[in-house]
């Protein structure tokens, strides 16, 4: 994580800034801007959002984003996948999916990155915990790991292969297991 802005800042001076490239979080009055994704951290997003839709999207249940900026608890944030329920996502007038998020994920998602720090990503989740989210996973390639964080209970850290992940009641038709989704980094 690289601090861009030494000087607090309020949120509303950060929600006027222009996007950036790898996209960038507002946490305790700093910016802080998310590392550029890699080959396993990018193959993991995009084949748990896919899982996660081909299950949640046509029944109108959920559905996961890659990258999506949530404001929420004085922070934004862009968690690596935030899964929102269905009745969750704004629209805007036109009935199109709302381009600003004022909302906590339902789920949210981590994948850890080489140098990413992972207190700081630990911190999102609970930030997001504490907000009202249900659940949070922190995955790291590094050692084939994931911390599941259900929400008022104790993490469990999953590393053995057949460990099956938890994930929320809106999705209980998703089973995945450890080794499901590290298997997802061979072609």
């Amino acid at each position: 994580m690289v601090k861009t802005a030494h000087k607090p800042i309020t949120l509303e001076e950060f929600l006027e800034l222009p996007e950036t490239q790898p996209p960038s979080e507002y946490i305790n009055g700093q910016i802080i801007q998310k590392p550029m994704p890699q080959g396993k951290h990018s193959r993991l997003q995009a084949k748990l959002v896919t899982a996660m839709n081909n299950i949640a999207e046509s029944q109108k249940i959920a559905y996961a984003f890659p990258e999506l900026g949530c404001t929420f608890g004085g922070r934004v944030i862009v968690p690596d996948i935030v899964v929102l329920r269905w009745e969750k996502i704004p629209l805007d007038e036109n009935g199109d999916i709302a381009n600003v998020i004022v909302t906590y994920p339902d789920w949210t998602i981590e994948i850890l990155s080489p140098d990413q720090s992972v207190t700081k990503v630990t911190g999102n989740i609970l930030h997001c915990l504490n907000q009202g989210t249900t659940l949070g996973w922190l995955i790291d390639p590094a050692t084939r790991s994931i911390l599941i964080f259900p929400a008022n209970q104790q993490p469990q850290l999953l590393e053995n292969p057949e460990d099956i992940l938890l994930v929320p009641e809106f999705l209980e038709n998703l089973t995945l297991t450890v080794e499901d989704v590290f298997n997802w980094l061979k072609l």
